[in-house]
């Protein structure tokens, strides 16, 4: 069994039922210089010593007088400006004054119990801190420990960022961003120098023993070494694409910072109003889902209701067997819609295969409608009498008044 699984280590509460009731104690985190470090928080310090490496030591000094003694004094001041901030929010504990009061850090702390608690923080009371707290506190899983006015938990510090070390958070990353930013504009500078006009590189004294242009210095004026210009514009463009690719991350976090700064929020405070604001979105979906399934099954009942009812209408036709002759020649029409229909519906019993049905209602009833119309005509002639009628828009009979 592996204790040190997330599940096991996380003290905050989860969305809906746990699997582990009981989380057990263990120590807190006192700062950023708790051990074990952050993956992140390695890299970042190397990331930090490689660019100061490069910087003060390699294409700084190729800046002609007197723009390297201005690089020199910006880049200084950053750099010094944000180790100091570093080092101080690294150091400084967020955890909230009664933790910080009441307890040490190397004792585990209390047993929670989620079958009693369904949050570590009820009532402003810590659970597991054991200690009263302030509206604007949260207990971090990760440092484990109510942390002031907490805004997030920083992996490239590996510390809670909260009210205590925010604004050493805040010069830290404004300081960073500006030390970066200078140096893309100096690896621009030495990179198109180096194709215009190579000379204006190559001010310092140790150039005037060294023959050509293909050789260059680093490590000036203290320690210096021999390098191609292929080896210098290699580096050069390392250093640029990792310098842009933290001067991304850290002006995206800088704007970030502004944008929460001038809507008065914390970090925290943000993710709680966009997961409310999903929830929302996620509700509003499923209601409109619903009420859209509702119609269908609306409009489908309706449509079953009214099949019936419309076969039967049209099956149905009655007229006055007396009356003008348009309401005789609406009464012949219906007749013979009536015929259609019922040689359709024994057509639709048969088979349909290879065979074919030999018997035909409708042409059967066409012949005799054509034979009585016959026998009719045959009567008037010897009678003498002619017949009055109408012919039967669909060509099938002939209608006379005497028709019933």
């Amino acid at each position: 069994m592996n204790c040190f699984s997330p599940k096991l280590r996380r003290t905050a509460p989860m969305r809906g039922i746990s699997r582990m009731e009981l989380v057990p104690p263990q120590p807190s985190r006192t700062n950023g210089w708790s051990w074990p470090p952050q993956a992140f928080q390695v890299v970042g310090w190397l990331v930090l010593g490689y660019l100061a490496t490069v910087s003060f030591g390699i294409y700084i000094p190729l800046l002609p007088l007197p723009w390297k003694l201005v690089v020199y004094a910006l880049t200084g001041i950053s750099f010094i400006v944000h180790i100091l901030a570093h080092i101080a929010v690294v150091t400084i504990d967020p955890a909230d004054v009664n933790v910080r009061t009441k307890r040490s850090y190397s004792s585990p702390t209390a047993l929670f119990d989620r079958s009693k608690q369904t949050h570590v923080i009820q009532e402003l009371h810590c659970y597991l801190c054991d200690v009263n707290v302030g509206p604007k506190v949260k207990h971090c899983g990760v440092c484990n420990k109510c942390v002031e006015d907490f805004d997030h938990h920083c992996k490239w510090l590996n510390t809670c960022v909260g009210g205590r070390n925010y604004w050493c958070f805040f010069v830290a990353l404004s300081s960073a961003l500006l030390g970066i930013l200078l140096l893309v504009v100096v690896i621009l500078f030495i990179f198109i120098q180096h194709y215009l006009d190579p000379d204006r590189l190559r001010t310092a004294p140790q150039f005037d023993s060294i023959m050509g242009n293909g050789t260059w210095l680093v490590f000036l004026p203290l320690a210096p070494l021999k390098t191609g210009s292929a080896g210098l514009l290699i580096l050069a463009f390392v250093t640029a694409m990792l310098s842009i690719a933290s001067m991304l991350l850290l002006g995206h976090l800088l704007a970030f910072h502004f944008y929460l700064f001038c809507k008065g929020i914390s970090t925290y405070d943000y993710i709680k109003r966009q997961r409310q604001k999903e929830a929302r979105n996620i509700e509003t979906g499923n209601h409109h889902g619903a009420k859209i399934n509702s119609e269908d099954r609306q409009n489908q009942e309706t449509s079953i209701d009214c099949e019936p009812a419309l076969s039967h209408s049209s099956g149905t036709c009655k007229f006055d067997s007396e009356g003008p002759p348009t309401s005789r020649l609406s009464q012949s029409i219906c007749t013979e819609l009536q015929n259609i229909n019922k040689s359709a519906d024994k057509e639709n019993t048969f088979h349909y295969g290879t065979d074919t049905p030999t018997n035909n209602p409708a042409m059967s009833d066409d012949k005799s409608c054509k034979l009585d119309t016959e026998e009719a005509q045959t009567a008037s002639e010897k009678s003498g009498q002619p017949v009055s009628g109408m012919q039967d828009p669909l060509g099938s009979s002939v209608m006379t008044p005497d028709d019933t």
